[in-house]
């Protein structure tokens, strides 16, 4: 196992606190960064003898930096290596495509990814599924819940012990599914 260095965490979870600023977890008021911080924990509850947690770990810290937050994979790249950039970027969905092929494009790139970093979405959806935006409509949340079973079919097979948290999320994330703005 590649152990995660804490200064390169610390480097990054800089960086997210500063990129994200006053961003808020709209599902519930948190700072954006207690977010981030949930992912690297889920992340490293499956740390194994096989997986380079020091890329699992900054992915997951950074998982949402360029997508809502405006860092660029190039700057990604001189601060935190290719191999960071590229998970990001495979993290980060294509603004540019119809909203409804996001997913996909991101779960195809996703797939070509070393595990670690398809950790890092199985992490990332399991801590979304805590609670819902109480704006949100029973329609959104279904959609929600089954773009989870998407994700879990793509990427499941990365890691069971995270496919199988997820699994158990989506179970009960399904009361909220009824209830909707």
């Amino acid at each position: 196992m590649t152990m995660w260095d804490p200064e390169r965490y610390a480097r990054a979870l800089d960086l997210a606190a500063r990129s994200h600023g006053d961003q808020r977890d709209p599902g519930n008021g948190f700072p954006y960064v207690v977010h981030l911080t949930k992912v690297a924990a889920e992340v490293m509850r499956v740390a194994s003898a096989d997986l380079n947690m020091d890329l699992a770990v900054t992915c997951a810290v950074l998982h949402d930096i360029v997508e809502d937050a405006g860092v660029t994979v190039a700057q990604l790249e001189a601060e935190f290596g290719a191999e960071v950039a590229a998970g990001v970027a495979a993290l980060t969905k294509d603004e540019r495509l119809p909203k409804e092929a996001r997913m996909a494009d991101s779960l195809r790139r996703l797939q070509a990814q070393p595990r670690e970093v398809q950790l890092v979405k199985l992490a990332d959806r399991i801590t979304n599924l805590e609670y819902p935006p109480h704006y949100w409509t029973a329609a959104k949340r279904r959609a929600y819940l089954e773009e989870a079973g998407r994700i879990h079919e793509a990427l499941g097979e990365a890691h069971s012990g995270l496919a199988a948290r997820l699994i158990e999320r989506m179970r009960r994330y399904e009361a909220w599914v009824g209830e909707g703005a």
